[in-house]
């Protein structure tokens, strides 16, 4: 056994003091739809409810031992990783300073506070995350603190490794397959580098929001690069910027390897989980249960784990979780309707609707034509193949309509 590996096991034991092993759990709902073992590894069940912990106390343990002397860590996060910090500083009697942008939420806040007690301060600076950034590695060069990266550290990475041994310690043998969500590498380097090693017959697949692919772009130009830009609401995993030290890991990876997860049907899943099988999930936790559709084919008859990798989600995102994933599963349409100024013509476009179609939005947008209003107007329904209908009796009518629907920016400024 590797040197890795047999850390990862001391690693795995210290632990212990923290928190018992995560539950890795058979799910009968996934295994009977896609006739498989489905396992999922609850990480979305640490006290912090993240597999983030993990690392933070590893990363912190390994400089606390070489440099004992060294009792002020900084991090910049809104997340996840501030929560284990918080939790690990508070454990080890170390001060932490955390940054944060300053529209944080105040959950966010909250709960970091609550997980750091008095070893803790919070510091709120910077609109975006790189001015953030940015600040807490000024001050922690002149503080001559340790900056504790979220994933592009190879503590971090190492303790990360532990989800590995306990879930082979779990499940007693080596699964098929495991199905790894994809930040900025580190779960998904540590995992891999601990099973590579002690059971090499296990096959990966790695998902990444498809608006935050930074595994997938680093492995195309070979090397880490920056993505232009990325949606922010898969917040957990959106990292325009893959690591230095989980790229070195994570290279051997063959693109194909990789699923991108579109962010409106991950809320579907998170929707499914949450109404079926009473399981909260963060959107970047649903991530590996979100691609079993498409690996349907492959897996049936197999045993895979799913890592749901968090669980820190705020319901007051729900109404946009639903949102989200009606309009991907095509049950609701927004419209920009062109509204004849004539008595009657609102009657007869309500009288197209079907039994099933529900106006969930109605705004008159009249200007200052005199013949013509414009009507924004959401209609929810239960068969998405029911909007092909109301289409065409828009059409035989002569009603002029724009579904504005998949239109970002209209959609975000209007809806």
């Amino acid at each position: 056994m590797s040197d890795f590996a047999t850390t990862a096991r001391h690693t795995t034991a210290a632990l212990r003091d923290l928190f018992d092993a995560t539950p890795l759990q058979r799910n009968d709902h996934l295994s009977a739809r896609y006739g498989a073992e489905i396992y999922l590894k609850r990480e979305d069940l640490t006290p912090v409810r993240s597999y983030k912990l993990r690392g933070a106390f590893n990363a912190m343990r390994k400089v606390r031992v070489a440099r004992p002397d060294q009792g002020h860590f900084v991090c910049a996060s809104a997340g996840n990783h501030a929560q284990g910090m918080a939790y690990a500083c508070r454990h080890f009697g170390v001060k932490g300073t955390i940054f944060m942008p300053v529209t944080t939420p105040q959950q966010k806040i909250d709960k970091t506070r609550t997980f750091g007690g008095a070893a803790v301060e919070i510091v709120l600076t910077g609109d975006y995350f790189d001015q953030t950034l940015a600040a807490s590695q000024a001050y922690c060069a002149e503080q001559g603190a340790h900056f504790l990266s979220p994933f592009d550290d190879p503590d971090v990475i190492e303790g990360q490794a532990s989800v590995a041994v306990e879930l082979l310690e779990q499940l007693g043998a080596a699964p098929d397959l495991v199905v790894l969500p994809v930040g900025g590498g580190g779960l998904a380097s540590g995992v891999t580098r601990y099973l590579r090693e002690v059971a090499p017959q296990v096959a990966f697949c790695f998902v990444e929001p498809a608006g935050g692919a930074s595994l997938l772009a680093a492995l195309q130009a070979g090397a880490p690069v920056s993505l232009p830009r990325i949606n922010s609401f898969v917040d957990g995993a959106a990292v325009a910027r893959l690591g230095a030290h989980t790229y070195e890991a994570l290279k051997w990876a063959d693109p194909a390897q990789v699923l991108l997860a579109p962010e409106d049907r991950i809320c579907i899943t998170m929707l499914e989980m949450l109404n079926v099988e009473g399981i909260v999930l963060e959107p970047a936790g649903a991530l590996s249960v979100d691609v079993l559709p498409v690996l349907a084919d492959d897996i049936r008859g197999k045993t895979v784990v799913c890592v749901t990798s968090g669980g820190n989600f705020d319901f007051e995102r729900l109404p946009e979780v639903k949102e989200r994933a009606q309009r991907y599963s095509g049950l609701k349409k927004y419209f920009i309707l062109r509204m004849p100024q004539r008595p009657g013509a609102l009657r007869e476009f309500l009288n197209m609707l079907g039994p099933d179609d529900d106006i969930a939005r109605f705004e008159y947008l009249k200007k200052s034509a005199r013949n013509f209003g414009s009507v924004l107007i959401g209609i929810e329904t239960k068969q998405a193949q029911q909007f092909q209908a109301l289409a065409d009796r828009m059409d035989a009518a002569g009603f002029a309509y724009r579904d504005i629907t998949g239109d970002e920016a209209l959609a975000e400024f209007l809806i």
